[in-house]
């Protein structure tokens, strides 16, 4: 197998931020590792679980959209992590940079 292979690159899971307005504070972009291959489904299931936290943003703000797709995961990235398929991890608020690079 090359390093091209389809099976090794695929996404199995994201890293969603999602704008969030949590215990009071203003809107701030929450991060959430999703394993979920599909992106759209990944994206619900990120706002799924921020509904739970406080309220999502409806509409851009600054610019930016309330959900954002971040980075694909791949199986190898996930195990790596510790994220099983289905899961859902919840990063906070701060830029997740260890699961990015």
């Amino acid at each position: 197998m090359s390093e091209s292979d389809p099976a090794k690159t695929a996404p199995a899971g994201w890293v969603i931020g999602v704008m969030l307005a949590a215990g009071g504070q203003p809107m701030q972009r929450h991060y959430y590792a999703v394993g979920h291959a599909d992106r759209a489904k990944a994206e619900w299931t990120a706002v799924d679980y921020a509904v739970t936290a406080g309220e999502v943003a409806a509409s851009p703000i600054g610019g930016d959209e309330p959900v954002a797709a971040l980075r694909p995961l791949t199986r190898l990235r996930m195990t790596t992590l510790g994220l099983a398929s289905g899961e859902v991890r919840e990063l906070g608020w701060r830029y997740p940079r260890r699961w990015l690079t």
